[in-house]
């Protein structure tokens, strides 16, 4: 089967949003093309999981991701950076899946993945 990482990288606000929303996008048709879809944040964006009110690019990025963990669609984060931030048990919570970046990109090497950076 055909398989899609969203890599979310970059922190800005076009880059988290486009991101988490072309995720939601490949989610809907990924079914009916064969074809599994994944998302794994990393470095900036990565930070931008959590933190405090009035960052609205903030909040719809993890409503989408959230939904996107509710659907079924595995999203991760690296466990390294989320345990220097104090922030692991949090995404554990959520939903994530948490490992270290180095291992997840050698999967998706070997899993054949198609990986798109935001």
């Amino acid at each position: 089967m055909t398989k899609v990482v969203i890599h979310i990288f970059h922190g800005d606000d076009d880059s988290i949003s486009y991101g988490s929303r072309l995720s939601e996008r490949i989610r809907q048709i990924a079914a009916d093309k064969q074809a599994e879809v994944e998302v794994f944040c990393f470095g900036p964006a990565q930070a931008r999981l959590t933190g405090g009110p009035g960052d609205e690019a903030r909040a719809v990025h993890n409503r989408r991701l959230d939904d996107l963990i509710a659907a079924g669609v595995p999203v991760g984060a690296c466990v390294n950076a989320a345990k220097a931030d104090g922030t692991d048990e949090e995404l554990r919570k959520r939903g994530f899946t948490l490992e270290v970046a180095r291992d997840a990109f050698l999967r998706f090497a070997l899993e054949g993945a198609t990986v798109i950076t935001f």
